[in-house]
């Protein structure tokens, strides 16, 4: 089923989530959802709070060298940790909760994460490019941040700016 995207500035993208307790049908409705979710806005990951489920789970699933997603290669990490990060990187973002903007956002360059797969088994991966990028921005949500707080101060301001003006343009359309 594809759920709602919450889409800022909705108090609830500023909420920390909570952990994962049960690993149960009702977690697995909501990732195989979220997966569906996610696929329909051509995401590349989401978190469970941008669907309004404030719980500590997330999904990505990067595109091959084709621009083609496999389920095959979907992650989902549940009450993930991130236990070591080394260097820094500068990359082009965007969210599914903050649609059509994007901006350049500087993160760690590689990541070793701990979480829980669907079913309570213990994982761990160590990523580095994209896919560590992906990781921390979902991550971030399941912390109550988005992506737009790590811009400088200027550049978040004329952001607030632009999706003020842009609301207001689309309220007198519609």
């Amino acid at each position: 089923m594809i759920r709602q995207i919450i889409t800022y500035p909705d108090k609830r993208l500023f909420m920390r989530s909570n952990e994962v307790e049960c690993f149960d049908k009702e977690l697995h409705t909501l990732l195989d959802d979220m997966y569906e979710t996610m696929r329909a806005k051509n995401g590349i990951g989401l978190a469970a709070i941008q669907v309004a489920v404030p719980l500590r789970a997330l999904i990505i699933n990067l595109p091959d060298e084709e621009g083609k997603q496999h389920k095959e290669d979907l992650l989902e990490l549940i009450n993930p940790v991130i236990i070591e990060s080394k260097g820094t990187q500068v990359y082009t973002e965007g969210c599914l909760s903050v649609p059509e903007y994007y901006d350049d956002v500087e993160r760690a360059e590689w990541v070793r994460v701990e979480y829980h797969d669907r079913y309570g088994n213990k994982k761990r991966i160590e990523t580095d490019g994209l896919l560590a990028v992906a990781i921390q921005h979902e991550m971030d949500h399941l912390n109550g941040h988005l992506f737009i707080e790590k811009l400088p101060y200027l550049k978040r301001k004329k952001f607030e700016k632009e999706w003020k003006k842009k609301k207001k343009a689309a309220k007198a359309k519609g």
